[in-house]
């Protein structure tokens, strides 16, 4: 364990790099709750903020979890910055083994998204109301894992394309679906009575069921806020998305570095 916490060091030393550029990020997620929320609070229809009671309540696990997405996924602009100057090269001739180099990034991924959302969770505490200690393991457990298979997910996405580009390409695909067909901005169950009305595609609202943002944000408000109702099925979820993920990144990392 102890090359993988070097490797974790070297990635928090480079995620420290760009620490204003972080507080530039946490202030603009911290604005759309305190702004766009209370906006949106005065917009949404009258049977929607019946079912959320306050829009501002409601959005405040989203923007946490938002925050947690962005910052775990840095890990794989890092890696496919370093595949492109072959700057791995030079990981690769330390005294670690290929596994422990891919362990230390996929866990230095997913603890950078804790730590970059810690504030953004603790502000949502101050707002929604402070959880039982039992409940917030449950929220840090279930945002670790949450965290993993982000950081899993984007280094399958950077070690696997080739050129800058396509990798902003596919992050920004992977960001519009992930983001919009989940109940981080709605309630799921308006995303349910749509689809049962015609009006969503069946596909989308099953994707939005199964997303594991919208599994992280319901966990949180399930405790904060009563509704949805805590189910198993976000923890199982959650589960198998990280399994998935972190097992899945960590042995292409190490097939795609040995063929660089």
């Amino acid at each position: 364990m102890k090359a993988v916490w070097n490797i974790i060091e070297h990635d928090f030393r480079n995620f420290f790099r760009y620490k204003w550029w972080l507080v530039g990020l946490i202030s603009m997620n911290l604005a759309d709750l305190l702004i766009m929320a209370v906006v949106y609070n005065y917009m949404v229809s009258p049977e929607i903020t019946e079912q959320i009671k306050s829009y501002l309540n409601f959005f405040a696990p989203g923007v946490t979890v938002l925050g947690l997405y962005a910052s775990a996924f840095m890990i794989g602009r890092e890696i496919n910055m370093e595949m492109r100057r072959e700057i791995h090269h030079y990981l690769l001739s330390l005294p670690i083994t290929r596994f422990e180099l891919a362990l230390g990034r996929l866990l230095a991924g997913g603890l950078r998204g804790m730590m970059y959302m810690s504030p953004l969770l603790l502000t949502t505490f101050v707002f929604v109301g402070f959880p039982s200690l039992p409940e917030l393991l449950v929220i840090l457990g279930a945002l670790f894992l949450l965290a993993t298979g982000i950081s899993g997910l984007s280094m399958i996405t950077a070690a696997s394309t080739t050129s800058f580009e396509r990798f902003v390409t596919a992050r920004g695909l992977v960001y519009y679906v992930l983001f919009f067909c989940s109940s981080i901005f709605y309630p799921l169950s308006l995303i349910q009575t749509l689809g049962q009305e015609g009006i969503m595609p069946q596909p989308l609202v099953v994707m939005a069921e199964l997303n594991p943002l919208s599994n992280g944000a319901d966990l949180i408000r399930s405790f904060l806020l009563g509704n949805p109702t805590f189910s198993f099925n976000m923890i199982r979820n959650l589960v198998v998305f990280s399994a998935i993920f972190a097992t899945s990144a960590t042995f292409a990392y190490m097939k795609i570095i040995e063929r660089k």
